[in-house]
């Protein structure tokens, strides 16, 4: 399939690097860091229990799904409360979570392949979670990053993808969402008008009956391979 992509907007967890182990590590990296400058949380608060109650806090507050970073201060901050620890150390528990955070390990192919893409059309992220591109290293590669919190509302809502759009001054039919999750990027980008790209990276079957995506890959080097096969020359924007 060929169709015109004049700007791509990429969403980040799980499609630029898996997060499952970043959130192993936060959590053990937290129950040190809580060892270390407050023992009784530590002790109240072992590495199972402080994930029940960062569930517990996720679930009893929705109208802040498009927000990560309240959400974990919230649990923190409960945490640090209960155990009668002290609430000063909020800001520096929170530093060590969003240190963890934000060191990835990308997939092998990512860092080529946006690359590549990026010099051949502008590139957006696109994300619900909190990663910080600048401090991750990767923030060159991109126009921009619209996270959920930033927006105001988290994917799938079409907000946020009709606002990359606008910042990236590209009508949505010319952009391709890329990303890995069936309803948050394919469906969402699909019901705001953009293009979605499933970058399936496990082979998992395509489950849903209601639309299928405009393009389905493994890999980002497989997208930036087709994007090489079926787009004119780099835009002015994406060589500059």
């Amino acid at each position: 399939m060929s169709f015109p992509v004049h700007a791509i907007t990429l969403d980040l967890d799980d499609t630029l690097w898996p997060f499952a182990p970043i959130g192993a590590r936060i959590e053990h990296v937290l129950h040190a860091w809580m060892l270390q400058h407050s023992p009784r949380t530590a002790d109240m608060f072992p590495v199972a229990r402080m994930r029940a109650l960062r569930d517990e806090v996720f679930s009893s507050n929705p109208q802040l799904g498009h927000d990560m970073s309240t959400l974990r201060r919230m649990t923190l901050a409960r945490a640090l409360g209960e155990s009668g620890a002290d609430m000063t150390l909020l800001d520096a528990a929170y530093d060590a979570f969003y240190a963890e955070r934000n060191r990835v390990e990308c997939y092998p192919d990512s860092v080529a392949a946006l690359a590549r893409i990026a010099a051949r059309v502008p590139v957006a992220a696109l994300t619900n979670g909190n990663a910080d591109l600048a401090q991750i290293g990767l923030a060159h590669h991109f126009s921009f990053q619209l996270g959920a919190c930033e927006h105001g509302a988290a994917k799938p809502e079409p907000s946020i993808f009709l606002a990359a759009c606008e910042r990236l001054g590209v009508p949505p039919a010319l952009v391709l969402h890329v990303g890995d999750h069936h309803e948050m990027d394919v469906a969402g980008a699909c019901r705001a008008g953009l293009r979605g790209c499933w970058i399936n990276r496990e082979g998992h079957a395509w489950t849903r009956a209601d639309l299928q995506p405009d393009l389905q890959f493994d890999t980002l080097t497989a997208l930036a391979d087709w994007l090489d096969a079926t787009q004119s020359a780099p835009t002015e924007h994406a060589a500059a």
